[in-house]
């Protein structure tokens, strides 16, 4: 079974288990041996895996601009919030997205009563339930369901047309209740953020759907013109497809774009020219063993922390932006 494909049908399995006493602790243990076993594996050294550099491993007790790496996922910090969103800790990049942008928004102070975030993307993540339920008042965004039916995110089930629609992913987290007075809904295209949003929230995000927006360039620009959505003081942490087989070459399509360090480097550098802070930026991607592993489509479970996309070898990688508290838009 393809996990990129299916992830909706998985997740849905898994709640699914969580009803019965026996079958989910069993389900846990089952991954829990499984990343054990994996961590210890001896893959194969991957030569088309670039060096960029001399940095120190990633952490998640005080992340930055960083790769998805094996060691942050065998932490008990990745414990802790793979627990809180009812999914065993396993090597899954997507995962860790969701780990890394919940643990930069933690230490930030971020999720805490009377927050208030802004998500771009939305689709069918967790993530606005786990906000709503720490006390968070969130907009959540997406594609009109046209556009989003064209474009192929609706036959994949990665998309939300309505608040009952991003419901649905959290009732885990939160009652409806709760959910539907702290969430609200609203039709965004993220190449043309309504001027309204600008300066109204705590904290923005979104999860690897910055490099759907037709090019290396309007991801660049969607990042630089969320930030103004902040208040002062306020925080944006992002992930997106990072290449780690070329410095030159990489894809660019209407439908996917993967940046390659050179690209980062540069965003960084415009956010900086603009008066926000960037988290340093560390490409460090990994020197374990399972590091080293490419997953090939049909993608599997796991280890899936680097992946073959369209010849290119890529993984993610999270951004954190700040506002200053006496930066003027």
């Amino acid at each position: 079974m393809d996990v990129i494909a299916n992830r909706q049908l998985l997740a849905k399995l898994r709640r699914i288990a969580r009803r019965f006493p026996l079958v989910w602790p069993a389900y846990r243990m089952h991954w829990k041996i499984r990343r054990w076993l994996e961590s210890r594996k001896d893959y194969p050294e991957n030569r088309t895996i670039q060096y960029f550099g001399e940095f120190a491993s990633p952490t998640l007790d005080q992340p930055v601009t960083q790769l998805c790496t094996s060691a942050q996922m065998l932490s008990k910090t990745y414990d802790r919030w793979c627990d809180a969103m009812h999914s065993p800790a396993r090597f899954s990049r997507k995962q860790w997205e969701f780990v890394f942008i919940l643990q930069a928004l933690s230490l930030k102070g971020m999720l805490s009563p009377g927050r208030v975030g802004l998500g771009f993307g939305c689709g069918r993540e967790p993530l606005a339930g786990l906000f709503a339920s720490h006390g968070c008042q969130i907009m959540a965004t997406d594609l009109a369901p046209e556009t989003a039916k064209d474009q192929g995110w609706v036959a994949t089930m990665q998309h939300a047309s309505s608040l009952e629609a991003l419901y649905q992913c959290a009732d885990e987290f939160v009652s409806r209740e709760v959910f539907f007075d702290r969430v609200d809904f609203r039709v965004v295209d993220m190449n043309t953020i309504p001027d309204d949003l600008s300066g109204k929230f705590d904290f923005v995000w979104s999860a690897c759907a910055l490099e759907h927006l037709g090019s290396l360039r309007h991801g660049m620009d969607f990042v630089k013109n969320s930030v103004r959505c902040l208040k002062p003081g306020g925080v944006a942490v992002h992930t997106t497809e990072f290449n780690i087989s070329s410095l030159e070459q990489t894809l660019e399509s209407t439908g996917c774009s993967i940046y390659r360090a050179c690209d980062i480097e540069q965003l960084i550098r415009e956010l900086v020219a603009d008066g926000y802070e960037v988290a340093p930026l560390n490409l460090n991607t990994g020197t374990a063993p399972v590091d080293h592993h490419v997953d090939l489509p049909p993608y599997g479970f796991s280890p899936h922390l680097k992946l073959m996309l369209e010849g290119y070898v890529v993984t993610s990688i999270g951004l954190i932006v700040s506002r200053p508290t006496g930066l003027d838009q």
